[in-house]
């Protein structure tokens, strides 16, 4: 796992390379004690099976949903509440308008493609689409071109795997698909419209009534770590924080913020929608998604 030389502890990490983390990654933000060794793939997603199955990686960012699922299947690793990433969802449902128009709640009986049905943008979008916009998930066939980061989880009934290789976003043009939910993998083609009618209007409202932004990306350590070394922990959490502070331009505004009070809505939000959505088992509480250490930081 990790190593240590001349009493800095060397933390192999999965990490990618984006404004909020330059200043890691280009030696602006460094500690005394700890050293993060950015050695995973970019994008960090191709590195999410490898640090939850093989334990990979001792520490580093990790999709909410994919943490959640983490917790409810008792994986070695502890939450920092230290987004590295987020967004409003809104905007990231498309379908093609020259095939006719449609409403969000006219994609019931329909198939809907999204890359992987546990992946957090959908997680997002389909929350907002049932919960702004009355949509029955449940009447939705999801179509996915992926599995899940788990090998213990398993897609709901409702969903189907398309022939490996399928274009989501291709299919969607091309009448296969009623919508699709990419994100900014949504084609860049004139034909698509947003689902969500004026999505960043929308997102603006949401915004000033729940005071969340959706948290895509959030920083991870392994338990033993956290355990063992709580120091090292605290100066990860001030390393990443230092480190959004230097963005270039400042962070986007807004962005989801540091520390545990903070993100508790947005979490509670993650947790609720994950469990409504069949993604996770049980239903966790925010607490008991950091520990001793992680939870008093913030």
């Amino acid at each position: 796992m990790a190593t240590t030389a001349d009493d800095v502890l060397t933390l192999r990490t999965n990490l990618a390379l984006s404004p909020m983390t330059r200043a890691i990654h280009d030696g602006r933000v460094t500690s005394d004690i700890v050293k993060l060794d950015c050695c995973g793939p970019d994008p960090a997603q191709n590195g999410f099976k490898d640090m939850i199955r093989r334990n990979m990686y001792d520490a580093g960012e990790l999709a909410i949903v994919t943490y959640l699922q983490a917790k409810c299947y008792d994986k070695p690793y502890v939450l920092l509440p230290a987004p590295v990433s987020g967004r409003f969802q809104h905007h990231c449902a498309g379908f093609n308008r020259d095939l006719g128009h449609i409403d969000p709640k006219d994609i019931e009986g329909k198939q809907v493609g999204v890359r992987t049905y546990a992946q957090t943008t959908g997680l997002w979008i389909r929350g907002i689409l049932q919960h702004e916009y009355g949509v029955d998930l449940n009447k939705v066939s999801w179509m996915t071109v992926g599995e899940g980061h788990l090998e213990e989880y398993s897609d709901p009934d409702n969903c189907l795997r398309l022939p490996r290789g399928s274009n989501i976003g291709q299919m969607m043009l091309d009448g296969e698909l009623a919508a699709t939910l990419q994100g900014v993998d949504l084609p860049k083609d004139p034909r698509v419209e947003r689902l969500v009618p004026n999505p960043f209007n929308a997102a603006k409202d949401w915004f000033a009534r729940e005071g969340v932004v959706p948290i895509n990306h959030i920083f991870v350590v392994h338990q033993d770590i956290s355990k063992n070394r709580p120091d090292v922990v605290r100066e990860i959490y001030r390393m990443v924080e230092e480190s959004r502070n230097l963005t270039e331009g400042g962070l986007p505004d807004p962005f989801p913020p540091m520390g545990v009070e903070a993100n508790r809505k947005g979490l509670q939000l993650a947790i609720e929608w994950a469990f409504e959505q069949k993604i996770i088992p049980r239903k966790l509480s925010v607490d008991e998604l950091f520990d001793e250490t992680t939870g008093a930081l913030g």
